[in-house]
């Protein structure tokens, strides 16, 4: 008989929420092939590998699913637990910037088919996600990203 219980606690996981200088996000869709939440689109991130920090993950995450180098961490907009084939993650999701080529990020094919910068205006492209099994999570990530970075260049702008 299998235990299927969980003792080694939960998954830690980070999200990059990528900005460009225009404060869109980067989105990337999953290949339809992919065990969880095929075809939605995602942030770049993925598990916290043992020994790592939360920071090292954002900069290997963003690197291996990319090709872009993290340039600085500007806030952290959410923390979400979840549940996907019995295992509880914990994840966190950072408003970053990155440095490298933004009009041309090196996807991993076999993972993701396309990307996309989604603006404000925009994150109703990301209700895609709904139908496919995906909920309304990365809409919700993308849309506090955008809500964190609209206060930022208020304040920053000196608005009261």
């Amino acid at each position: 008989m299998t235990d299927v219980t969980d003792v080694t606690g939960p998954r830690l996981v980070v999200g990059a929420l990528i900005r460009d200088p225009r404060d869109r996000i980067f989105v990337q869709r999953r290949a339809l092939d992919r065990r969880l939440f095929p075809g939605c689109w995602d942030v770049v991130g993925g598990a916290v590998e043992e020994g790592e920090s939360l920071l090292d993950a954002l900069h290997r995450e963003i690197a291996e699913e990319t090709g872009w180098r993290l340039r600085r961490v500007l806030a952290r907009v959410a923390r979400e637990e979840w549940t996907a084939d019995g295992v509880r993650h914990i994840e966190s999701d950072y408003v970053v910037e990155v440095d490298g080529d933004l009009s041309s990020p090196e996807l991993e094919r076999d993972k993701h088919t396309e990307f996309a910068w989604v603006a404000a205006d925009d994150v109703s492209l990301l209700d895609e996600n709904l139908g496919g099994g995906g909920g309304a999570f990365i809409k919700d990530i993308v849309t506090a990203a955008h809500l964190w970075l609209a206060e930022a260049s208020r304040k920053s702008r000196g608005d009261s």
